[in-house]
């Protein structure tokens, strides 16, 4: 089993939930990268705080990230060991999405770092939703790019929750 692992899909798809359900089940150290470039309020943490952070998960010899953002891919890209991909189609990971925002607004629940999720802001010009129909494209193009031409030692490409479910439960304790 790979030490070092990758989660990467689009917005919605369950990158977080995964990557902690890796962790929990392979003994490795998940981060959520939401919670090292988000402060209190909503603030992006600087894009050079941001490689710096990534960098420092990245020299370790055991990990997990729940995404890559462009502007630091590279970094979990030098050593990352496997990519688990979710290339889900666009309503799986849209509907998990609008529900969970959903559902953190109504139940007040937290995002990261003290963060909630309002109504205002997941309608607003910098809805997460909105940044969904921005980056799906990109992203999925990315993921079959390193499908049919791995950039590491492993890319498991995983196309619908039932197949992400089955592919977990053949991951043991590291």
């Amino acid at each position: 089993m790979a030490s070092r692992i990758l989660v990467y899909g689009v917005t919605g798809s369950g990158k977080s939930t995964l990557a902690r359900q890796i962790g929990e089940r392979t003994g490795l150290p998940w981060h959520s990268v939401d919670d090292l470039t988000w402060e209190p309020g909503w603030v992006e943490v600087p894009k050079d705080e941001q490689r710096r952070r990534i960098e420092a998960i990245c020299r370790e010899a055991r990990w997990v990230l729940d995404t890559a953002y462009s502007s630091w891919l590279d970094v979990p890209m030098a050593t990352a060991e496997m990519i688990v991909a979710l290339d889900y189609p666009r309503w799986v990971s849209l509907s998990r999405l609008v529900r969970r925002s959903v559902r953190r607004v109504v139940r007040r629940e937290l995002a990261c770092n003290g963060n909630r999720e309002t109504f205002a802001k997941l309608l607003g010009a910098d809805s997460i939703v909105r940044w969904h129909f921005r980056s799906f494209p990109r992203k999925r193009a990315r993921i079959r790019a390193w499908t049919a031409k791995p950039p590491v030692a492993t890319v498991v490409t995983l196309r619908s929750p039932r197949e992400t479910e089955r592919w977990l439960q053949t991951l043991t304790p590291s």
